[in-house]
């Protein structure tokens, strides 16, 4: 029998639709890696409750209460799911081998996980869930999706295509994870950076069999967006080589204006010249938002606050109270 203890962690946030369900597949799972010897029996559940308003912790609690495979964390307030998902990491990460991180509504198949738990048998400290296609996806999120990673890779950041934040970690790349301190997370972009032995999986996503999508359109943009800003100055130079380019074209522009006045076609021009105004106006807008984004970042990072605090830990009928900060 093989002594690996898995955590698998999911973070929560307003999900008591599907928590029932959730946690019967899960332990359906685990039943069958434990009797046939893929993983310790000391191998945990553990949901992250992330300041849901709804009855998500009070049944995370029942469940804790019904079986000790069950554990519950509780963050003070709605940190966001990237937050909560590396406070439900870093909490288990000493007592655990390896952990599985994925979302609470199980769109990813959770059958995949038995050949995670095998590539980290085999020495990989990090596996990747993948997805192999995109069929349950509307033609406008399939689309933007695509568009989003092709993008990443032209801004030069070290993504894994069709990934989200279903992985498996080791413990010790746990413990290098902790070791990044930006206050600004995007975990897919993180995690490649650590650069132990990775390896992935592959699997169809499901359709999410009740409850409503906690990503709308303005989450994701919001999302896609943190992750480019907080991995690449790309952006940023992309506006530098704007700034030459409209520096050139009014250089040109000018030698057009000084030419026509000297012919005499003053009243030559106007479309152009509003058409320039216009377009310089929104260059400047634009090139200030984004560079306002950075110092917003940088702001955020200089002030260092805790990008969590746990207000309770229930270890089956154990509660610990006392909050803690990361």
């Amino acid at each position: 029998m093989k002594d690996t203890k898995l955590f698998v962690v999911l973070p929560c946030y307003n999900e008591e639709e599907v928590l029932g369900e959730t946690s019967k597949r899960l332990l359906e799972l685990y039943g069958k890696m434990i009797s046939e010897g893929t993983v310790s029996p000391e191998s945990k559940i553990v949901f992250v409750d992330d300041g849901s308003r709804d009855r998500t912790w009070e049944i995370i609690s029942g469940l804790c209460e019904q079986n000790n495979i069950y554990r519950g964390v509780k963050l003070a307030h709605n940190a966001g799911h990237q937050n909560a998902l590396l406070g439900g990491l870093m909490t288990v990460k000493d007592e655990c081998d390896c952990a599985v991180s994925i979302d609470a509504d199980l769109q990813d198949d959770i059958n995949v996980i038995p050949e995670m738990v095998k590539k980290f048998d085999n020495g990989c400290d990090v596996v990747y869930g993948v997805r192999s296609e995109r069929k349950t996806d509307s033609f406008f999120k399939r689309t933007t999706a695509q568009g989003f990673y092709k993008f990443m890779a032209m801004m030069g950041v070290d993504v894994v295509y069709n990934h989200a934040d279903y992985r498996l970690m080791s413990r010790r790349a746990l413990n290098d994870l902790e070791s990044f301190k930006e206050v600004n997370l995007f975990l897919r972009g993180l995690v490649p950076l650590i650069g132990y032995k990775s390896d992935s999986v592959y699997y169809e996503r499901a359709e999410r069999f009740a409850g409503e999508s906690k990503y709308p359109l303005k989450k994701m943009l919001s999302f896609a967006f943190d992750g480019i800003t907080s991995f690449s100055v790309k952006p940023i130079k992309v506006l530098w080589s704007m700034g030459l380019i409209v520096c050139v074209a009014a250089v040109i522009a000018a030698i057009y204006t000084l030419v026509s006045k000297f012919f005499g076609y003053t009243s030559d021009g106007w479309a152009s010249l509003m058409c320039s105004i216009w377009f310089l106006g929104g260059v400047q807008l634009v090139s200030i938002g984004i560079i306002g984004e950075y110092i917003g970042k940088i702001y955020k990072e200089s002030k260092a606050r805790p990008r969590y605090i746990i207000e309770e830990y229930k270890l089956s009928l154990i509660p610990i109270s006392e909050p803690t900060r990361q």
